[in-house]
């Protein structure tokens, strides 16, 4: 139950039981004044020895003790009738009041409760490009007042770290990319020189790959920084072009065969980001893959879901390394990653990726060797 019918429940219960308790008492203290006022016989009979009777003088009535019975059995009935009476008209209020009582309450609690109504909508609809609202609750300064205020702050602070990050990636992406830059064409200048000596080519060869090499990690790191924020770009998607775009972008060895199976399915958000999805994929299906093998790429729908299957031969993959390889320097083996095969972030970022939009990553170990990677994205409502 929500907080407003519980409280609703409350409130009913604690009057039902209030109002109980006051009847009980009343009942109580009108069956104790109809017996003190009630209580005294209306005629009273002295019987003398001779077996004649007397009438009482404060009365001046003389009658038989058998009209003294009938006149207290008359009282005794119409004082249970008073009381029988008084229950059944108590309890019947009690109830109608009840129900009074749980309507009131109900309507009482959502008045009280608007404000955290407010606070909700207001942290539903932020977002990392709406960080600048504050929610600013009006009314006295209580207890959910305080709760708005607090959240407020909270927002400067998180918007504060939103902006430092921002500035962090980008001046990031300027000062680790240009001194590679700059290495890059030094090398390249070196290898093109024809007076250099072949050793020197050499080493420039080696540098050179290097330099590649930390590119590919500095590109990986500032794309997985990117995919782990919001969306800044969002627009109808079609997952098997994402596909055909990426089996163009991708280096094919010889020996290696890639099939598509590829069915309409539309989804939504980063085209870009989905494609280096795609790629990133393809590229850890065609290196983790034995001499003439094969990739499969399939798109369709499937419970209402726009999926993405990329599935691939290669060596058998125990079932306790799944659960490791969309962590960030991670590749299909137990060590840390550190030579030229690659950085490890290729399924972080695809991770990364499909978590910003909302959809689910999940890897299989391959029947025969291989592994088959499933992204789960929901379809826009206009294709659902």
């Amino acid at each position: 139950m929500s907080v407003r019918t519980r409280l609703s429940v409350v409130y009913g219960t604690l009057f039902l039981i209030s109002a109980g308790l006051l009847v009980g008492v009343t009942y109580l203290l009108t069956v104790r004044a109809i017996d003190s006022s009630l209580g005294k016989p209306l005629v009273q009979v002295t019987y003398r020895g001779d077996g004649s009777t007397v009438a009482d003088p404060l009365n001046g009535v003389n009658m038989m003790a058998t009209a003294q019975r009938e006149v207290d059995s008359e009282l005794a009935a119409r004082k249970q009738a008073v009381l029988d009476n008084l229950l059944r008209s108590s309890v019947l209020l009690l109830i109608a009041l009840g129900l009074l009582a749980v309507l009131i309450g109900y309507v009482m609690a959502g008045r009280m409760l608007r404000p955290l109504h407010t606070v909700t909508e207001t942290a539903r609809r932020l977002s990392e490009s709406t960080l600048h609202e504050r929610i600013a609750l009006k009314g006295p300064q209580d207890e959910i007042k305080d709760l708005a205020d607090t959240f407020d702050r909270m927002l400067d602070r998180l918007h504060r770290a939103f902006d430092a990050q921002r500035r962090f990636v980008a001046n990031a992406s300027h000062e680790l990319r240009t001194p590679l830059t700059i290495n890059r064409t030094v090398l390249e200048v070196a290898l093109a020189g024809r007076r250099n000596p072949p050793e020197t080519k050499a080493l420039a060869e080696v540098l050179l790959g290097n330099t590649a090499r930390h590119e590919r990690l500095i590109e990986g790191l500032l794309l997985l920084a990117k995919s782990e924020r919001e969306l800044a770009t969002a627009a109808p998607v079609s997952l098997p072009d994402v596909a055909r775009t990426a089996v163009d972008q991708v280096e094919v060895p010889p020996g290696l065969k890639i099939t598509t199976d590829l069915d309409d399915a539309a989804t939504f958000g980063d085209p870009v980001l989905l494609e280096r999805c795609a790629v990133n994929l393809l590229e850890n299906a065609v290196k983790y893959n034995i001499a003439d093998g094969r990739v499969e790429i399939v798109t369709g729908r499937a419970d209402g879901d726009a999926f993405l299957r990329v599935s691939n031969t290669g060596r058998p993959v125990p079932p306790y390394e799944i659960g490791r390889i969309f962590e960030p320097f991670r590749r299909l083996r137990n060590d840390r990653t550190g030579s030229a095969e690659g950085a490890g972030l290729g399924l972080s970022i695809v991770a990364a990726v499909v978590r910003v939009h909302g959809g689910t990553v999940e890897a299989v170990p391959r029947d025969g060797g291989g592994l088959i990677v499933t992204l789960r994205l929901h379809a826009p409502p206009s294709s659902a």
